[in-house]
């Protein structure tokens, strides 16, 4: 197809614009052949007429189709030309962010100016093994290209950087090397990685300086190998440096920096160490001050410094080099500033002491005066004299500058040869890695020989480069076949030539040099007459005779002739660097070791920059001549030596190239100036590339993939099975021109445009397509719609007529309805009428017969009232009538008395005077006498007796007396409060009267008010009804409030459980974030683990404790009696305040029959508890008896009892020692401390706690141990007697006496135990003493019976510790009580004494009450307990009695040594086995290598149960628990850890092995927990599994080791697992097409890319399934906890979810919406696969949430507010970084999809700017989740395991 026929009408075009280069333009009509002028209509809107070029008729470029645009490779694009390129680079920059983009081989860089995410540790690892064709564009997919073709073709490696200042050349480099660190490690302990990575800092503040372009530009060029040892891992580097800008030192321009070290120093001065360099600010110093802009927006100085000095010291530079390296640059500021005075115009002086010379001396450590004298004279040697001549002020200014910049150099090189040295590595280089940092090419206003060399520099480079690109792109050709003819393209070799040939410019340059009277002019007329009109690329100037132009590759360039020679000798007097040489600072004469080879001459230019060469291993020797011919060397001379060794280095690697684009001159974040990417687009050959790719076939296609893409543009007929000619078939009938396409052997080649022509016709048909569907289904939606709204009309019409003839009848019986209402109404009014007036004319009647009722009971009731008060009036005066009657009459009978009796008394005084009176009274005197005698003396003795009565009631009186004074106090007390108390009676019968005053007054304001309220009546019920009406109003708003709360009370508690849920959702986040933490930490632990493992045996060597792992079981018995003792201690001390109050209660006067109850009560308890006191003395005395019998005895084994009984004895004495130590620790605690210290939680409470319960546990240690003597003792004397029938018949039945004698439970677990050892005394073979084995077997009923009260003795010591538990229980609450009763008591003693007494005894009688019924509730507990004992032990007792008897009747002890044994077969009982296995200590390392070392998982798991080796291993625990050997258990499973790790470790990537350990692990780790005796892990247990469970030892410690070693086992199988799902991932759920037809393929470019298509040996998704089903299969056999294959699964779906994620993430040509439909159908495999599993809920599908949705967020719509909000809500598993990237990468793969604009991105932003996530792009596809183990007991009995002989464990025994 001929090109003119694509410019058809709507055909888009790029045509020249001055401003913006290249505009878009759309034909408005179709291009005719002929035609001069086109018509096009541009995207602001306007109409163009654009005219062609008469002489050329070059029509304009046309532009790519829009799925073409964003490209990642530009090679991709069919049109490939300028505005095409920078089209695509443009909207790849500004539209979605993406800096870097592919150009054929080119990696091209636009510098953002901005900090991106994309440089992180989870990039490199994403990029990492990755082609470079299936990862988006970036610099670490050319580095990672380079490291794996060093590897894969052992070939050395080449990056090349290029490009302006402040392009991002040195950013790209330094991140290169970071991959290369990261990637591939060092392959020794000196991290020379990041020695590597430390000498940026270094060369970056050496090096580099703020220009205008760029605030951190490289004034130097460097290439650094980086070396690789076989292994490919870095071993070392090298550097070599290039021009380096010398001229900055001494000079900067506006606005620009000198090198950063100097601001550095200035920034640090105030540092104690820098005192010595006398520095100041930068502004003080003339060559940091020039530029006037000595700080840096955002950098600080001395932050930068002291990553310097750290960078140094990493490096291997010494504390005094870098003081020394820090004396000469501040010796290079201190000598700017030394100044010049003119004595005449041909010499100057420095004036005397001046002060920055001096400074510069003392820190140079040089003479100040001959330093002095040199800066001002120079030197001349003629032939025969030499001569001192003095130089002019200007002449010596630039000798000091050029002596400053001559010093720098040397540094510069000093500093670079020792980085060199400290990343030289001793180990041979295999081959390295090359990256060069080079400056790009430079046109300026102005250009001197810095650009000249620079530019030379890049003209050598773009040759390499367009050889390279040349040569890859006729092996391209040549590999698939297709003819080819060459390539015209650039070759500037003539521009070389011109510079380097003979009589070149660099020639006549040095030439001109050595000319005594060599000037510019006279080197530039030398130039003229050479090369003007002789060479095309060498022009002259119009205007000037001092300057020569060069046509460069990239643009012609004007070179000023101006200071070219005098920067190509680059002089520096020789006088003044002897000086420096005879300086006493160390450092200083070794930067001018070389110079005795060249000294004028150096490596740097005086203004320009300084080429380095390699430093030539050994000196060469030579004649005086040939050293002064070195000298003659000149900058030119030596940097086109350098630039040729370069190039040969170069030629020699493999190259890589990374042009940087600098996208604006301001340093604006993401802002794109096309004239000046135009620019550096042609001068950096990015443009070249592209135009050598469009002279030949720059589209390229595989035929799968052409045939996808343009399968319908192809007929059914057309498909055949061959792919290759279905597309030669297909491209002969649709391009006529066979020139314009070629078949390779697996590519179809196509000329520029063609694949654009492709996708128009493409286009077409799909949009003809497109159109036959919508007129389909338009048609279809519009009849539709018809025949839906005809049947709409049709039901409207129903509904109208119905609703119409509802009307009509309503209309009828509202009429009927309303004459029925009319006449019931007319009814009502009427009737109700009528009831109005006879309630009225009733209510009137009612009213006045009432109010003449009233009338007439007024006049009775005050009729009735006025005879009351006439009664009362006439009986009160008849009453006082009488009452003074009575009065005047009883005083006239007293009256007349008297007078009477004064008469008798007159009489009577008469009488008493005669004598006759008194004989009368006389008579019987006597007698009376006599009589009175005798009562005298009864009353002595009464008399004396009333004495004795009174000197005892005297006592009474006493007492009394006290008492009556203390009542009389109190009755004074109350006399006073009766008198307080009169005065206030009469002050309220005061109050009274007035109150009666008041109550009279208020009885007439009653009335009143009782008038107003009968007026109020009625408004208040008027009020009322009102109030009834707002109370129904503020009911029904109650309601609403009530509803109102109900609700927000619903969305409280809904808030509130969403707070919960995420609270928990959160601890459940930390809890896996410790546990990952703890995982983590395993590995360290495991290194420490044998260190630890010695450092804890010999601590328990030197310290006397039991292992830890390894404790007895505590003693029954003396658990419960230190118990006892503390709390009988506690009862006697609660006993003395109730002692004490006996006598006071006896006084008291209550009912005492409760208290007597109470007390008989406590004395039988007393009595009860002497009475087991007794039982136990009498016990302790038979003990004391039977030793003394065993002593009479015959002592067989004498010196083992001595040794026992002295042990015994030795612990008896310690006992009493903890005793006495135990009760001092009481006693300091009850008595001797402060009731605050003493309190619990204060610190000397909880210190004797502490002490308290060590010593009580030891006490128990000790007791255990002499009760185990002991008992040991009788069985040896029990061994010792004679065996006959009748000693073990009267043994068997003292026993059972025993037994039934024992009232203590901690007797009895004694007898227990000494029952125990005795059967484990014997140490000679039971099977010698019976024939047939029957007392072997009676011996195996005994230890069954043993185990069964030791699994009972075991229940009961968990009890005990309860009661334990309980008894501090009840000491707090006793102390509690004290506490209240102290209380109490402070109470009652405010109370009288009568009342304190009487409450004192009731709170006694009800807290002994209360002390009493517990104590009887205890009792009665343990009565219970000692009777079920006793119960249990006579049944066992009893049934080892008739094993016994029946045992010795059968054989007597005879028959058993004496008789021989006779060849009978005797039938054998069968074995009840107890699921032990025993085996020899010396068998122990055959065990561990035939059942872990050697085992086959493949063979076990086929053929065995699960789990069998865990099995097997935790029988033989169990029976050297069984034997209480606590080394064989240690050994053992030390043994056997060691054993798994050394498997793994040898055979740990495969999966079947480590799966096969996991699960036995586990398992082993799950019998130890099951059988351990805890009652948590025995609830699943069957009785007869509780009966195996471990007695001797708790190996709680050595199941956390094992859970340990279970979870580095995981992780092994995570690692495994992931190495294998790693490559299918990608393939599988990515590329391949599991709906085929559904993704669009597009062009790949040059870059090769990964085929979407199945081919032969690409992974699938079924190829993942596979691998999941064989992954779980294998978990299955090998018996995995289902828990724990849950977890695994969810870790393959996590590695399988983050890898596809990240590479979505990284890859723009996977972010599509068919891409998105094969990943969410891909992901709905993975589910079904669950469910095929059972493993929904496992949460691995949870793991795929994020993939999902990138997946939806590919098809959704993404266009309004409305889309972005369903987005947003939606992707709550993505971060906004990830939803942003996304979106930026989304590309539409047809041309009916659309791009995401860039306001919806920005909306998007907006609405997520307030999400808190992390600002990670990537998924961590590393990240492990915390494993957990969770109990799973196993059902199967350990008595039926049966070893199978394939183990080879034939040497195990069952037991």
């Amino acid at each position: 197809m001929a090109a003119s026929e694509l410019y058809t009408k709507f055909a888009r075009v790029w045509i020249p614009d001055p401003e913006e280069v290249w505009k878009s333009a759309e034909l408005l009509k179709d291009y005719k052949p002929g035609d001069k002028v086109l018509l096009l209509h541009l995207e602001d809107g306007k109409d163009l007429e654009y005219r062609l070029d008469p002489k050329t008729k070059e029509l304009p470029h046309l532009r790519n189709p829009d799925i073409l645009v964003g490209e990642n490779d530009l090679t991709a694009l069919s049109y490939l030309h300028e505005p095409a390129v920078l089209h695509n680079l443009r909207v790849r920059f500004i539209d979605s962010k993406l800096i870097y983009t592919y150009c054929g081989i080119v990696l091209v860089a636009i510098n953002p100016y901005e900090q991106l995410p994309i440089y992180g540790e989870d990039i490199i690892n994403a990029y990492s093994g990755q082609n470079m064709g299936d990862m988006d564009p970036h610099i670490f997919a050319v580095a990672e290209e380079a490291y794996k073709q060093m590897a894969r073709d052992e070939r050395n490696q080449s990056i090349i950087v290029s490009g302006e200042s402040g392009a991002g050349k040195t950013v790209s480099a330094k991140y290169a090397m970071r991959y290369f660190a990261t990637v591939s490690g060092s392959a020794s302990e000196a991290n020379v990685e990041e020695k590597v990575l430390a000498s940026n800092p270094i060369m970056e503040s050496i090096g580099n300086a703020k220009t205008t372009r760029n605030d951190n530009s490289s004034r130097f060029g460097k290439y650094i190998e980086i070396g690789f040892d076989k292994r490919y891992r870095i071993i070392g580097a090298n550097m070599r440096t290039y021009l380096l800008e010398k001229s900055r030192v001494v000079f900067q321009a506006e606005e620009e920096r000198n090198y950063h070290i100097f601001y550095q120093l200035c920034a640090s001065a105030k540092l104690p160490e820098f005192n010595m360099l006398r520095l100041g600010n930068a502004n003080n110093f003339n060559y940091t001050k020039q530029g006037g802009s000595p700080m840096i927006e955002g950098v600080d100085d001395a932050k930068e410094m002291a990553h310097t000095r750290q960078a140094c010291t990493l490096l291997g530079i010494s504390d005094s080099y870098q003081m020394g390296i820090f004396r000469i640059l501040a010796g290079i500021l201190h000598l700017g500033n030394v100044g010049f005075t003119s004595r005449d115009s041909d010499s100057c002086t420095i004036p005397p002491k001046h002060e920055p010379l001096s400074i510069f001396c003392d820190l140079m450590g040089v003479d100040y005066d001959e330093m002095c004298h040199w800066l001002c004279h120079r030197k001349l040697a003629t032939a025969t004299e030499t001569y001192i001549k003095p130089i002019s002020k200007l002449q010596a200014t630039n000798a000091r500058d050029a002596l400053a910049k001559h010093i720098y150099a040397k540094l510069f090189n000093w500093i670079v040869d020792h980085v060199n040295q400290a990343l030289h590595s001793a180990v041979k280089q295999h081959s390295f890695i090359g990256v060069l940092d080079i400056y790009g090419f430079e046109t300026f206003e102005i250009n001197s020989f810095e650009q000249f060399c620079i530019n030379y520099a890049n003209e050598k480079l773009q040759q390499q480069f367009n050889m390279h690109v040349f040569k890859l792109e006729q092996e391209e050709y040549m590999k698939e076949q297709i003819p080819w003819t060459l390539i015209d393209f650039y070759d500037n070799q003539p521009c070389i030539n011109l510079i380097e040939s003979k009589l070149g410019i660099l020639d006549l340059l040095d030439e001109e040099c050595k000319m005594p009277k060599g000037t510019d002019d006279t080197w530039a007329q030398k130039l003229y007459n050479t090369h003007l009109n002789k060479c095309a690329l060498f022009e002259k100037p119009r205007l000037s005779n001092k300057a020569f132009i060069i046509q460069h590759f990239a643009d012609k360039v004007e070179y000023q002739c101006e200071g070219f020679l005098e920067k190509n000798k680059d002089t520096v007097f020789e006088e003044q660097i002897k000086v420096l040489k005879s300086s006493k600072f160390k450092m200083l004469p070794e930067l001018f070791q070389d110079d005795e080879k060249a000294i004028s001459p150096t490596s740097a230019t005086s203004s320009g920059r300084t080429p380095l060469t390699r430093t030539p291993s050994k000196p060469t020797k030579g004649r005086p001549g040939q050293m002064a011919k070195e000298h003659k060397k000149t900058v030119g001379h030596q940097f086109r030596n350098s630039l040729h060794l370069l190039m040969e280095t170069l030629n020699a690697t493999t190259p890589h190239y990374v042009r940087c684009i600098k996208p604006n001159d301001f340093k604006f974040p993401f802002t794109f100036d096309e004239k000046r990417a135009v620019q550096q687009l042609r001068a950096c050959g990015v443009l070249e590339t592209i135009r050598i790719s469009a002279a030949g076939f720059p589209s390229r296609w595989t035929y799968q993939e052409f045939f996808s893409r343009y399968r319908v543009l192809m007929k059914q007929k057309d498909v055949l099975s061959d792919r290759k000619q279905t597309c030669k078939n297909v491209l002969e009938k649709l391009i006529l021109d066979k020139d314009k396409y070629q078949f390779g052997k697996t590519k179809i080649f196509f000329r520029a445009g063609q694949v654009a022509y492709l996708e128009k016709l493409r286009a077409d048909k799909l949009r003809a397509a497109c159109i036959r569907i919508q007129k389909t289904i338009r048609g279809w939606l519009l009849r539709k719609k018809y025949l839906r709204m005809r049947k709409a009309a049709i039901t409207v019409q129903r509904y109208v007529r119905g609703h119409q003839a509802r009307c009509y009848a309503k209309f009828l019986r509202r009429t009927k309805a309303a004459t029925i209402i009319q006449k019931y109404w007319r009814m009502y009014t009427v009737r109700r009428r009528y009831k109005i007036r006879r309630t009225a004319t009733i209510v009137l009647q009612s009213y006045l017969r009432g109010y003449l009722a009233r009338n007439r009971y007024r006049k009775i009731l005050r009729e009735h009232k006025a005879v009351i008060i006439q009664k009362w009036v006439r009986g009160w005066l008849a009453r006082t009538y009488y009452k003074r009657s009575m009065h005047a009459i009883i005083y006239l009978q007293c009256c007349f008395r008297r007078m009477m009796a004064k008469r008798e008394l007159k009489k009577l005084k008469i009488e008493a005077r005669s004598v006759e009176r008194y004989k009368k009274l006389h008579i019987g005197m006597e007698n009376k006498i006599m009589q009175l005698q005798r009562k005298v003396d009864e009353q002595n003795k009464d008399y004396k007796c009333l004495m004795e009565k009174l000197t005892n009631l005297e006592g009474i009186y006493n007492t009394e007396t006290e008492k009556l004074r203390s009542d009389l106090e109190r009755l004074q007390l109350s006399e006073e409060e009766a008198r307080i108390a009169t005065g206030r009676v009469l002050s309220l019968q005061e109050e009274i009267a007035k109150l009666r005053k008041d109550l009279e007054q208020t009885q007439s304001e009653k009335k009143s008010i009782e008038e107003r309220a009968d007026r109020y009546k009625q408004e208040t019920e008027q009020l009322v009804s009102d109030l009834k009406e707002e109370n129904s109003l503020l009911k029904q708003e109650k309601e609403a409030l009530n509803h109102l709360i109900v609700e927000q009370a619903k969305e409280m508690t809904e808030t509130m459980e969403k707070k919960l849920v995420e609270e928990t959702k959160q601890l459940e986040l930390d809890l896996n974030d410790e546990r990952l933490r703890y995982q983590n930490l395993l590995n360290e632990f495991s290194r420490l683990e044998e260190r630890y493992d010695d450092l804890k045996e010999e601590m328990t060597l030197m310290v006397n404790v039991p292992k830890p792992g390894h404790k007895r079981t505590d003693s029954t018995h003396s658990s419960n009696e230190s118990e006892y003792t503390f709390s009988s201690e506690i009862a006697e001390t609660e006993d003395i305040p109730s002692r004490t109050e006996e006598p006071s209660e006896k006084k008291v006067p209550l009912d005492m029959s409760l208290f007597l109850k109470l007390q008989k009560r406590v004395t039988e308890l007393e009595q009860e508890k002497q009475v087991m006191q007794d039982e136990l003395d009498r016990k302790e005395e038979q003990v004391l008896r039977s030793k003394a019998k065993e002593e009479e005895r015959p002592q067989i084994r004498g010196a083992e009892l001595e040794y026992e009984s002295l042990k015994r004895q030795e612990l008896e004495s310690e006992n009493k020692k903890l005793k006495n130590e135990l009760n001092e620790l009481r006693k300091a605690l009850s008595e001797k401390s402060a009731p605050e210290m003493t309190a619990p939680g204060a610190p000397a409470y909880r210190v004797l706690m502490e002490q308290l319960t060590s010593v009580s546990e030891e006490l128990d240690v000790r007791k255990e141990e002499v009760l185990i003597l002991r008992s040991q003792l009788v069985s040896q004397k029990e061994a010792i007697q004679p065996k006959d029938d009748k000693n073990t018949m009267t043994d068997s039945t003292i026993l059972l006496e025993d037994v039934q004698k024992m009232k203590d439970k901690g007797e009895i677990a004694q007898a227990y135990i000494g029952l125990k050892e005795t059967n484990r005394s014997p140490a000679m073979d039971c099977h010698e003493l019976n024939e047939d084995g029957e007392l072997w077997l009676v011996y195996e009923g005994l230890k069954q019976a043993n185990r069964l009260l030791e699994s009972q003795l075991q229940s009961q010591k968990r009890s005990h510790e309860n009661e334990a538990e309980a008894l501090r229980g009840e000491i707090q609450s006793l102390k509690e009580e004290n506490n209240r009763q102290q209380q109490l008591l402070a109470q009652n003693l405010q109370l009288p004494p009568e009342a304190r007494i009487e409450a004192s005894l009731q709170h006694e009688i009800t807290r002994l009450t209360n002390e009493n019924l517990d104590l009887m509730e205890q009792l009665e507990k343990q009565d219970k307990t000692v009777r079920k004992l006793k119960k249990q032990l006579k049944v066992f007792a009893k049934k080892i009695g008739e094993l016994e008897v029946g045992q010795m009747e059968n054989i007597s002890p005879g028959q058993i040594i004496d008789e021989p044994i006779r060849p009978v077969n005797i039938p054998r009982k069968e074995k009840d086995f107890q699921g032990m296995l025993e085996y020899k200590k010396e068998d122990e390392q055959k065990l561990v290598k035939n059942l872990i070392l050697e085992l086959k998982p493949r063979g076990v798991a086929v053929n065995l149960i699960p789990g069998l080796p865990a099995y097997i291993l935790f029988m033989c625990v169990r029976h050297a628990d069984y034997l209480n050997d606590d080394q064989k258990v240690r050994s053992l499973l030390t043994s056997t850890i060691n054993s798994i790790k050394k498997v793994l470790k040898k055979r740990g990537d495969d999966f079947e092995t480590v799966s096969f350990w996991l699960s036995n692990t586990c398992r082993f780790l799950h019998c130890l927990k099951q059988y351990s005796g805890e009652e948590g892990f025995m609830k699943h247990n069957t009785s007869r599994q509780n009966e195996h469970c471990l007695t001797n030892f708790d190996l709680a410690e050595y199941r956390q080791v094992l859970s340990d070693l279970a979870i580095q086992i995981y992780q092994q199988l995570v690692r495994v697992l992931e190495n294998i799902l790693q490559p299918m991932i990608v393939s599988g759920m990515l590329e391949h097409e599991t709906i085929q037809g559904v993704s669009g393929v597009k062009p790949t470019g040059l870059r090769k890319r990964t085929s979407s298509i199945a081919d032969e040996g690409t992974y699938t998704l079924d190829s993942i399934l596979r691998q999941l089903n064989s992954f779980h299969s294998v978990m299955c056999q090998h018996g995995m906890d289902p828990e724990l294959i849950k977890q695994v699964v969810k870790q393959m779906f996590y590695i399988v979810g983050a890898v596809t994620l990240n590479n979505l993430l990284l890859r723009k040509d996977m972010c599509s919406w068919s891409k998105g439909m094969q990943i969410r159908y891909n992901v709905s495999q993975l589910e079904e696969w669950l469910r095929d599993k059972n493993l929904m809920n496992s949460g691995a599908k949870e793991t795929l949430e994020p993939l999902i949705q990138a997946a939806q967020l590919l098809q959704v719509k993404k266009k309004t507010d409305d889309d972005a909000e369903a987005i947003c809500s939606m992707c709550n598993a993505l971060t906004t970084a990830q939803i942003v990237k996304v979106l930026n990468l989304y590309t539409p793969v047809n041309e009916f999809e659309e791009r995401v604009s860039v306001s919806f991105i920005r909306t998007i932003q907006m609405r997520l700017r307030d999400r808190k996530d992390s600002p990670q792009l990537l998924m961590d596809a590393k990240h492990i989740f915390p494993v957990t183990f969770p109990f799973n007991p196993s059902s199967l009995a350990l008595e039926t395991i049966q070893i199978p002989a394939s183990l080879g464990l034939g040497f195990i025994s069952r037991v």
